[in-house]
């Protein structure tokens, strides 16, 4: 018996001599990266850490069928950051603690992008891949929205091009989750322009169509927060709109948001923002350049606590670019594809401008049939 004890203790010395060494970091690895759970570590502060995302994310392996984990140390990152590895996973130690920002606007964002479109090169955050996990961590624009919106339209330092996305998630993401991430901007913050994607737990804040695009995206549990505007509005005017769903009318499902609250911060009126308006995207066609008409966006609030903020209408109208190239298109909320169900709160009532779901139609917006053969990752 004392033999193999003996023996044992051997095999457990040894056993701990050779994870020591393969723990030990090479001059290509950081030495943070020593944690067995993840393969690097962002951390400004630490010698041996990446001081950068996007340098972590440049050394990930080739082989894409093994998952790369990456934790951001707690701190504050100003980089723009462009996602086009699958099969990842960027952890911060949260919300509050690790914060990724930038401040481009879409007036001087075009250079990001091949096709010079200033809105989603204007992100602090671009994903164009599949299978990317993100969690516990912020994502920012802090361009100054406020003071641009307090200036004149005859005031020449004024942007007019003042959309500042902090997520994009672009035309090739598909499956992408994200767990306790906080999103703040003021126009447009979040841009789903690819396919699938799932929020658990997150928290959005914005103004003007803050959640918007052309994907299939479910908000579970989630707060949404309506900003503030700085420009002039009469009494009882509607200020800003939540989403701004460009749904093909191929696509069943575009935003839907499950059991979550819409708040919002000091200075927002009562009554001033509605659900969200019909986005239809200028696009070229063989026969001139105007409103995509297959864009019948579709956006629906299931089980969503709505405070005093929400505007007895619900919902509200677009201009969009009419065949004459003028914005003299107007899209409806009727020729929408927006409803509710079982909404509650001091934003909540049934009125003809707010069409409702039945029990019946409310159950086929489960995950298992929103999103058919993907279970995102919470």
């Amino acid at each position: 018996m004392r033999l193999i004890t003996i023996v044992s203790a051997t095999l457990a010395l040894l056993l701990s001599a050779c994870e020591l060494k393969q723990d030990t970091p090479g001059k290509d690895k950081p030495a943070a990266a020593t944690l067995r759970q993840y393969d690097a570590i962002v951390d400004a502060n630490t010698p041996g850490a990446y001081s950068s995302i996007q340098a972590a994310l440049a050394d990930a392996p080739e082989n894409t069928a093994v998952r790369y984990r990456v934790l951001i140390k707690a701190g504050q990152y100003k980089e723009k950051v462009t996602i086009t590895r699958p099969n990842l996973e960027i952890r911060g130690e949260g919300a509050a603690k690790t914060i990724i920002y930038f401040d481009a606007y879409a007036g001087n964002s075009r250079g990001y992008r091949a096709d010079g479109w200033g809105t989603p090169g204007s992100a602090t955050m671009s994903i164009n891949s599949t299978d990317v996990h993100l969690a516990e961590l912020t994502i920012e624009n802090t361009f100054d929205y406020l003071t641009n919106d307090a200036k004149g339209d005859d005031d020449p330092t004024k942007a007019g091009d003042s959309q500042a996305v902090a997520l994009l998630l672009d035309t090739g993401s598909d499956r992408v989750s994200l767990s306790k991430v906080t999103l703040n901007g003021y126009q447009d913050t979040l841009f789903v322009h690819g396919k699938r994607a799932y929020f658990y737990q997150s928290a959005i804040s914005g103004n003007v169509d803050f959640i918007f695009g052309q994907g299939n995206a479910v908000f579970d549990q989630s707060t949404i927060i309506s900003r503030p505007r700085n420009s002039s509005f009469n009494a009882g005017e509607i200020q800003s709109f939540i989403t701004a769903p460009s749904t093909n009318i191929q696509r069943e499902f575009g935003l839907t948001f499950l059991d979550c609250k819409l708040t919002y911060e000091a200075g927002v009126p009562e009554h001033s923002i509605t659900l969200g308006r019909p986005w239809h995207p200028t696009t070229t066609f063989p026969d001139g350049r105007y409103a995509d008409p297959n864009a019948i966006g579709k956006a629906v609030f299931i089980r969503t606590f709505m405070d005093k903020h929400i505007h007895p209408q619900g919902w509200s109208s677009m201009a969009g670019t009419a065949p004459d190239g003028t914005k003299s298109r107007i899209f409806t909320p009727e020729e929408s594809r927006f409803f509710e169900y079982q909404s509650s709160g001091p934003g909540a009532t049934i009125n003809e401008q707010r069409p409702q779901l039945t029990d019946a139609q409310a159950a086929g917006y489960s995950l298992e049939k929103i999103f058919i053969d993907w279970q995102p990752a919470r």
